[in-house]
């Protein structure tokens, strides 16, 4: 390392420190509770909430905002891990839910919101039959079975950096280190995500790369007879946000199908952010099976999966069992309906797009002001910022991208009244419904501190940036 690169990197570094010394004095009442939660195995309800410095213990949310537990106000463009597209407290997912508590809550039979709620995908996602259950990973589970009922095969071809859930058939090379041993690019190893993974499992996963039509040829050759069929995020999304490259969608479904394999789209995160069908319907590549969460029930939990007449006839006949004794709960499938049938329309999406378009515009004026050698990524309600000039077509492109400028990103935005996901690089922002442009413009002008502080890290300033929205 250069003497110049030794010193950009310690400002950086010292940077990062100043900031997350003003995330903890913020938050004296996060880390009481972070104390108080001995009970909770490592002080939180979920792993990806153990975020340095600490998690954010929340109080509410409200409208487009988010209030934590010292009485911060946050807009909020977090969003529950892309779950919050309507927003917090939606009069009409308030009203629908409020109507069915009263009415019960469980009841382990369907009730007529199923069937809408059935209907309403059917028509965005062109699958005929559907099924639901509680979790993104339940969804992607019942795909991965059921390509394996279907086919009478057991091999499944994965993404490498593709997040599907926690189930064993999916934890396979999620986010893999570049000092782990992950094999070369064109042949990329199998990397347990976890412990308690049985190599047994493991060894029926065989990774490509994104946007690699070539390599999935060569695993169906090299394994002829044993592919069920693939899983990947059809824009991927554990990594920043990668699109495909035009065909590749529509080749992985034609080699797949050639070889009597199945492709199934991961839409947990993207099914109804990206636009109303998807990019199932952005693309136009139906799927033999698509997944579908987050989202989906407007900040109540809720999944589907939904399939093909042949596939889905596995469940219906019973030769595969999807079952789940809060599947199709009532109180998830009335906030499902009121989410697609008031909210996700074409009202909805108009307002999204026009707070995507500002917030990009904003970013990439301060990228320019700046000088910087970055890049605005955006689908849909989701965007990000790739902190390199280099392209990232798939997860060894995106490795080489620096994580400390994510983290900062992060603190500058948390300290300054925007919550984003804690993840730096790897996750994206969601916009809401609603969100107002006063909140997109603090995001952007957020991003236009971190933007003068690269600037004059990088030496790449060219003018005063006033930044903003246009």
């Amino acid at each position: 390392m250069t003497g110049t690169a030794t010193l950009l990197t310690d400002q950086l570094d010292a940077v990062i420190a100043a900031e997350t010394e003003a995330f903890v004095a913020r938050l004296p009442q996060s880390r009481a509770f972070r104390d108080r939660a001995r009970r909770l195995a490592g002080g939180a309800t979920s792993n990806w909430q153990i975020a340095e410095p600490h998690a954010v213990w929340i109080s509410h949310g409200s409208g487009s905002k988010l209030y934590d537990v010292d009485g911060c106000e946050y807009s909020d463009f977090h969003g529950g891990y892309g779950v919050s597209l309507a927003g917090h407290a939606h009069p009409a997912i308030v009203a629908a839910v409020q109507d069915r508590v009263t009415r019960g809550t469980h009841f382990a039979q369907p009730t007529e919101d199923a069937i809408v709620v059935s209907e309403n995908l059917a028509e965005r996602f062109d699958q005929p039959l559907w099924r639901f259950g509680n979790s993104g990973t339940e969804a992607t589970m019942d795909a991965i079975h059921l390509m394996r009922a279907a086919t009478g095969r057991d091999r499944i071809i994965k993404v490498e950096g593709c997040y599907h859930g926690h189930h064993d058939s999916v934890e396979v090379s999620v986010l893999p280190e570049a000092d782990d041993d992950i094999g070369p690019a064109d042949r990329p190893r199998n990397v347990p995500d976890n412990s308690g993974i049985p190599t047994a499992i493991t060894d029926l996963v065989t990774i490509v790369q994104f946007n690699d039509l070539a390599a999935v040829e060569r695993v169906l050759s090299e394994h002829p007879g044993e592919v069920a069929g693939m899983i990947l995020e059809p824009v991927m999304m554990n990594a920043g946000i990668i699109h495909p490259v035009e065909g590749y969608l529509s080749g992985l479904k034609e080699l797949l199908h050639r070889h009597g394999a199945l492709l199934t789209f991961d839409e947990v995160k993207t099914g109804l952010t990206v636009g109303p069908g998807g990019v199932t319907r952005m693309v136009g590549v139906t799927p033999d099976l698509v997944c579908l969460a987050k989202a989906l029930g407007g900040g109540i939990p809720v999944a589907a999966i939904g399939g093909t007449a042949e596939i889905m006839e596995l469940i219906a006949d019973g030769r595969y069992e999807q079952v789940g004794t809060f599947n199709g709960n009532p109180l998830a499938m009335a906030a499902a309906r009121a989410n697609l049938s008031s909210i996700l329309d074409d009202a909805g999406y108009a307002q999204l797009d026009a707070l995507a378009a500002r917030a990009r515009a904003g970013f990439e004026a301060h990228i320019e002001a700046n000088g910087l050698p970055w890049r605005v990524v955006s689908v849909g309600a989701k965007g990000c910022v790739c902190f390199t000039p280099l392209p990232v077509r798939n997860y060894r492109d995106f490795l080489t991208v620096d994580d400390r400028w994510g983290q900062l990103h992060w603190l500058l935005q948390h300290n300054g009244g925007v919550f984003l996901p804690p993840w730096g690089k790897v996750e994206q922002w969601l916009l809401s419904v609603q969100h107002t442009e006063a909140d997109v413009d603090r995001l952007i002008a957020n991003f236009g501190k971190l933007a003068v502080v690269a600037g004059a890290e990088l030496g790449t300033s060219t003018s005063d940036d006033a930044g903003g929205a246009a």
